[in-house]
């Protein structure tokens, strides 16, 4: 872990002196020296008081580098295409259980022949066309700032029944990492 590294960033960028930090913590400035090169690890305790003279939450200081914020800008997302109907899938971000993606609909196409299924939990917002969706016995026809939301495990199917590209945000929730690509 890297925690002394973000101690340093965060107190480099506030600008404040290890000084100021020992002061307000009671640690010595040789401790906190070892603490920010990761030559020793403080205890939680001691963390709470850094984080404190920081103020920052704990919980940011543990944060391993691929956990903390990542932004995306909108013309460096990812690009796929899904189905096979190669729907346009643009992947808006992700952690390690969840993903946001856009994807687009042209008339008549859907999300495969069938109702499939996959692992994990869906939450839909239509941002503009007009969709028929079914989940088992359940359907919908839904259009423009409706929302959908399922459990992917059982058997499902979204089609653009309308004249125009659908477009849908899709928030996705696994319990497992992702490790590949399906809407």
């Amino acid at each position: 872990m890297d925690i002394g590294f973000n101690i340093r960033a965060i107190r480099k960028r506030k600008n404040i002196t290890i000084a100021q930090i020992c002061e307000e913590t009671g640690l010595s400035q040789g401790f906190m020296s070892q603490v920010e090169t990761n030559k020793t690890s403080p205890s939680i305790s001691t963390l709470e008081g850094i984080a404190s003279a920081l103020n920052v939450p704990l919980a940011f200081l543990l944060l391993k580098k691929d956990e903390r914020m990542k932004v995306i800008r909108k013309d460096e997302r990812k690009q796929t295409t899904s189905g096979s109907d190669h729907l346009k899938v643009e992947h808006l971000g992700s952690t390690k259980s969840m993903r946001m993606v856009i994807v687009e609909l042209p008339p008549g196409t859907s999300t495969g022949k069938e109702q499939h299924t996959h692992e994990g939990e869906e939450v839909h917002v239509v941002l503009k066309g007009h969709l028929y969706v079914e989940q088992g016995e359940d359907f919908a026809e839904l259009t423009e700032g409706d929302t959908f939301s399922w459990n992917a495990c059982v058997p499902h199917i979204v089609k653009n029944i309308g004249d125009e590209i659908a477009t849908v945000v899709i928030s996705i929730y696994r319990e497992a990492e992702y490790d590949e690509e399906y809407i």
